[in-house]
């Protein structure tokens, strides 16, 4: 018997944000998939812990990288160590972000404001502009963007955040047609999901309001998955400039 052909072997796929949440769970599956992978975070000892568990799980390379997205500088830095390792990027995933809580629309000081769109916006503009390119030059690629369903429905306790990732739909479409045909540019919109940020939520008021979805309930890390693996890899070599909903049906609720 013949071993199965894995749809990502032999290509590399660096996320950012990826050593929890949504990111570490796209980690793992690129890697079960045949991927190298680089896994960004802030923090070396998240990333170096699921390194080593990527590498002793699937027996593929994991690279850990300590970066702060929301630094334009380093992201030169980033991606001169990750081509150094690898020579490549094959897929990208920009998944870094951060939804900070606030007491009030008139309390969001400068700083916190800038900082949401340093994270959610800027750093997923800077480190596209910086691999797209090379991966056009070496004759494709695939980059996926972690939208929120936010960008469409916003509400009073996640405004900038939501214009971020607003902003962050209109950078998918018009990279889609920048770096076309050879590198395609995707979006996830991704709705409630039970990651660490879930901690902080009133569950019970949550759970209730979740109810009136299709699916009525919050996602499982995991369930990005199935997304995640379809635009990454050659299922979708017609997809492109698409911000596909992954919400529980949420979008359908016009």
């Amino acid at each position: 018997m013949t071993a199965p052909v894995l749809p990502l072997e032999g290509k590399v796929a660096l996320v950012t944000g990826g050593s929890r949440g949504l990111g570490r769970e796209m980690v793992l599956a690129f890697a079960h998939a045949g991927a190298d992978t680089v896994i960004v975070s802030r923090k070396i000892d998240s990333c170096e812990k699921l390194a080593a568990e990527v590498t002793a799980v699937t027996g593929r390379r994991a690279l850990p990288v300590a970066c702060h997205v929301g630094d334009w500088d380093a992201q030169d830095q980033l991606v001169s160590r990750v081509y150094e390792e690898f020579g490549k990027v094959d897929v990208l995933v920009n998944n870094a972000g951060m939804s900070p809580l606030y007491s009030s629309l008139e309390e969001i000081s400068e700083a916190l404001f800038d900082k949401v769109f340093d994270v959610n916006l800027k750093g997923a503009f800077r480190l596209t502009t910086l691999i797209a390119p090379r991966m056009a030059a070496a004759g494709g690629g695939s980059i996926i963007n972690i939208s929120s369903i936010a960008s469409e429905r916003p509400t009073p306790d996640d405004l900038p955040y939501a214009a971020a990732k607003a902003g962050l739909n209109i950078l998918t479409k018009g990279f889609a047609q920048a770096y076309g045909p050879a590198v395609r540019v995707n979006a996830i919109m991704a709705g409630p999901f039970l990651t660490d940020i879930s901690k902080a939520w009133d569950m019970d008021a949550v759970t209730e309001k979740l109810k009136a979805l299709p699916l009525g309930r919050a996602g499982e890390p995991g369930e990005i998955v199935g997304a995640a693996l379809y635009l990454a890899g050659p299922a979708s070599t017609y997809t492109s400039g698409a911000i596909i909903p992954v919400d529980g049906g949420r979008t359908a609720m016009r």
